[in-house]
């Protein structure tokens, strides 16, 4: 049951902070040693990786870097250090989405291989192209609202897959032209980001050669999220940063159906414990994530359901049902969920862009909220006290989620918005 006074904060479109009462009411469908075949299966893969992604020889290795923010820290107020987990420069993908959705498609590769033949010794050889040409009888299908179908389709075509992706209405058309110059075909609806995930789940449903990257109950999806933990946990230790109940670490993520910010809160959960908290950022029409926690597990919850639109400047994040998946990993692992407003996103992109020279796109912009919730409002306050979090002693990193493939011409407008 959604409490009355939560109901009317959130049909008011008022930004505001969400603490959450961490009650586990059912057990995880989520198997954790999923996260180690992940990681496993990454790096493996890496050779094949790497002769499709000049940019990350020689080792093969997808990832993002972890960049200085102190400036940004400054220019809004804050206090601790800052830190910029720099997702919208992820190789070939541009966002966050590239981690679990090379994930899930590389497993495809690897069983589809393997039911024809292959023994599994060396992983680059899948990029020859007798392999090409016989996973060019395959297609990968999936629902998006644009990141994860560019994930999708641009490994998919870079290891000779057939790719689909289902678009919504909220979809960029910029998102939309950049898959089909890359060969991959672009199915639009009139509806939300549902009605396309549904759309590409019957349509991959009924035909054996196709599978379907289903972003609201993929394990594939989530572990593959879930190995940034690891990869932070390593770019940590690299600037000689402790992490532990003196030294927190409070990491801020933008948040759609929440796979992918469940999964890197999951893993890293599972390496820092009670040293790290998490918060989830979404705007203010489309939280679909706090309402489905607020309300409870029981049953699925819109945000249609409450009277609001799910409209956003943020693609990324226009989502109107949560994924239940993430929902239940997140009972008492996050902290909880702060909402933003449109014209806040466009604040914090063009601030990016003047302190840090950083291109990101609206729903990248989300986190950077986090940081004054937790220090300027009264439940942010509290929150800390109780946890016993000074917010000055604590490392802050902020997520990125997208923007390193937007178009010049279209950053230009936001800039200009």
């Amino acid at each position: 049951m959604l409490p009355s006074e939560l109901l009317i904060r959130l049909q008011a479109h008022e930004p505001l902070l969400w603490i959450n009462p961490q009650i586990r009411c059912q057990r995880d469908s989520f198997d954790p040693t999923a996260v180690d075949e992940a990681d496993r299966l990454l790096r493996r893969a890496g050779p094949l990786m790497a002769r499709g992604i000049p940019e990350i020889r020689p080792e093969g290795l997808v990832e993002s870097p972890l960049l200085e923010a102190d400036a940004l820290r400054d220019a809004l107020a804050g206090s601790g250090r800052w830190l910029l987990k720099a997702d919208h420069q992820m190789p070939l993908a541009g966002s966050v989405k590239a981690r679990g959705g090379f994930h899930e498609v590389l497993e495809f590769a690897e069983r589809v291989a393997t039911g024809l033949g292959w023994a599994g010794d060396d992983f680059a050889e899948l990029g020859d192209q007798p392999w090409r040409d016989r996973f060019a009888e395959y297609r990968l299908v999936v629902g998006s609202t644009g990141n994860l179908g560019i994930s999708i389709g641009l490994i998919s075509r870079m290891l000779g897959f057939r790719a689909q992706v289902h678009m919504s209405r909220e979809a960029s058309e910029w998102k939309k032209q950049l898959l089909r110059d890359k060969g991959v075909e672009v199915v639009e609806h009139d509806g939300d980001y549902a009605c396309a995930v549904k759309a590409g789940r019957e349509l991959a449903r009924a035909d054996s050669q196709a599978h379907f990257v289903d972003d609201e109950r993929s394990s594939s999806l989530f572990s593959g999220y879930a190995v940034a933990g690891r990869r932070l946990a390593a770019q940590l230790a690299e600037k000689q940063i402790d992490v532990s109940a003196e030294n927190p670490l409070l990491v801020y993520l933008p948040c759609g159906v929440g796979g992918a910010p469940g999964g890197i809160a999951y893993g890293l959960k599972s390496i820092f414990g009670e040293a790290v908290h998490c918060w989830f950022a979404e705007p203010v029409d489309c939280p679909s994530v706090l309402l489905q926690m607020a309300a409870g597990l029981q049953q699925a919850i819109s945000v249609y359901d409450i009277g609001l639109e799910n409209h956003t400047l943020a693609d990324g994040l226009a989502v109107a049902q949560a994924s239940m998946l993430s929902c239940g990993c997140m009972q008492d692992r996050l902290a909880g969920i702060f909402t933003v407003s449109d014209e806040a996103l466009s604040e914090y992109l063009r601030l990016v862009w003047t302190v840090l020279a950083e291109k990101l796109e609206p729903s990248a912009t989300a986190g950077f909220a986090g940081p004054g919730w937790l220090a300027d409002s009264a439940p942010g306050r509290q929150w800390c006290e109780h946890h016993g979090v000074d917010v000055s002693r604590a490392t802050h990193v902020i997520w990125s989620t997208g923007g390193g493939l937007v178009p010049e011409a279209v950053f230009r407008e936001w800039l200009g918005a």
